[in-house]
């Protein structure tokens, strides 16, 4: 029934966020919405995983008559599995840390970074991948 899940992260801009995915994790920008000189929407994309992001002004735009919507971007956490926390570390070297690699019970190396938008994103290795 179900068949994927796509987070959408409503932030101000998108800008300082392609720095994150694209230049330093390798994700591809898919599809570009512009909007005036700045992005509205991103569809960012590496293999099996797709990011989105929204404009807070632009999704303010995108509701229909009579919808509301907090002014205020909100914030969420992404858990990515990936092959190399370490990899990940140093490509990310710079963003701030939100929890630092650490060894988990249930069998995982996990990091959590703060993106520029303000998310956090977790990424984990687990033992069993290798």
């Amino acid at each position: 029934m179900l068949l994927s899940a796509t987070p959408v992260l409503i932030v101000r801009e998108i800008e300082p966020c392609l720095t994150f995915w694209v230049d330093r994790l390798g994700f591809l920008p898919v599809v570009e919405v512009p909007e005036g000189d700045k992005l509205g929407f991103v569809r960012l994309s590496q293999g099996a995983i797709n990011i989105m992001y929204q404009s807070l002004d632009n999704l303010y735009r995108d509701l229909p008559p009579g919808a509301t919507f907090d002014r205020r971007p909100t914030h969420s956490v992404l858990y990515i599995r990936v092959k190399s926390v370490d990899e990940v570390i140093r490509k990310l070297e710079g963003f701030p840390i939100v929890l630092a690699k650490r060894h988990t019970f249930y069998g995982a190396m996990e990091v959590f970074f703060r993106e520029p938008g303000g998310n956090i994103v977790g990424f984990a290795e687990f033992e069993f991948s290798k």
